[in-house]
């Protein structure tokens, strides 16, 4: 049963109150040095569904099968996901985690992609992680703000350095939270180096499937994968530019593709598209859903949309996943 907005969770006396997840400012190294491993986003938002407090409990380590270091790891992900939120307890500054509405449709008992089986699911993932700074300010900078294709590990550590310092002057970021949170990113999304030894950093995370990030010659040097991605869904690439749309325009129906494209926090620096892939993906989509179309008006090529964006987005990746047969059509 889902907990009403204005109510609160009585937790159990024992039970340790870790700090809020809903943050004003920038959030760094709250994974505890471990990328999001297969099954633990569906395992948090089960546990949450059954209980919101079972991040707050002493035994939610046995609970969720794993150690306490991970159980804490889970609970941060699944919330900058947006599969969970906070929720209040009849204790100060300590919050029960709620399945959110988009977690329950994706992942439910009657979800769209319970066990994250679609590679949709992960890119869809991806972009309510990236999309904002709001709990994932690292991993927003990296995929929607940092210009450079190419890159090294130092290289991606400084530039976000100097990017706290003059985005969040008042944030108390300590550089080896920095350092955490570029490692974990790295770990997260390129295949880690495999000698033969199964180790902590060598399980690979389902976001390497990707493709986003490979390595580029020389050791701890990377790249950016642009270009067309062949199983990122065009109803995914459009609804995140109309999520983008309404968080840049106040009522507006049109934003040009450059925008989309090239502008901080885009759908097109968030998937490292090229203006052929997401023109391509804007009129596939348009081909088959009249509520889109694309205009071009004095040489500007633009996505025009006729309802309210962020309702027409839902709609968008509904159809998809309705549409997707590992779905099997479930509503």
């Amino acid at each position: 049963m889902m907990v009403s907005r204005r109510a609160s969770v009585t937790l159990p006396p024992t039970a340790e109150a870790p700090a809020p997840l809903l943050e004003s400012g920038p959030v760094f190294a709250r994974h505890e040095t471990f990328a999001p491993r297969a099954g633990w986003l569906p395992k948090g938002l089960d546990a949450a569904c059954r209980d919101h407090s079972i991040f707050l409990r002493e035994d939610v380590a046995s609970q969720l099968g794993v150690g306490k270091n991970m159980a804490r790891a889970i609970r941060y992900w699944s919330h900058a996901f947006g599969m969970l939120e906070d929720v209040p307890t009849d204790r100060p500054r300590a919050f029960a985690s709620r399945p959110t509405e988009i977690g329950l449709l994706l992942m439910g008992p009657d979800g769209w992609d319970p066990f994250l089986e679609d590679a949709g699911s992960l890119w869809y993932l991806h972009w309510q992680l990236v999309r904002t700074p709001r709990l994932a300010t690292s991993w927003h900078f990296a995929f929607a703000v940092f210009p450079e294709p190419e890159f090294t590990q130092d290289q991606l550590e400084v530039a976000l350095r100097a990017h706290v310092r003059e985005g969040f002057p008042s944030a108390r970021a300590a550089e080896t939270s920095l350092h955490k949170d570029i490692l974990c990113l790295l770990r997260m999304y390129a295949d880690p180096p495999s000698n033969g030894t199964i180790t902590e950093d060598s399980i690979r995370c389902p976001f390497s499937e990707l493709g986003l990030i490979r390595p580029a010659g020389e050791q701890r040097a990377f790249a950016f994968d642009l270009g067309d991605k062949p199983d990122l869904p065009a109803e995914i690439i459009v609804a995140a530019c109309l999520e983008f749309a309404a968080s840049v325009l106040r009522g507006g129906r049109t934003i040009s593709l450059s925008r989309l494209l090239y502008d901080p926090g885009s759908p097109g620096m968030a998937f490292k598209l090229t203006e052929n892939a997401l023109a391509a993906a804007v009129d596939d989509v348009a081909g088959r859903h009249r509520a889109i179309t694309v205009a071009d008006t004095a040489g500007v090529v633009q996505m025009a949309y006729r309802d309210e964006p962020l309702s027409l987005a839902r709609r968008l990746v509904r159809a998809y996943f309705e549409a997707s047969t590992l779905a099997g059509g479930r509503a």
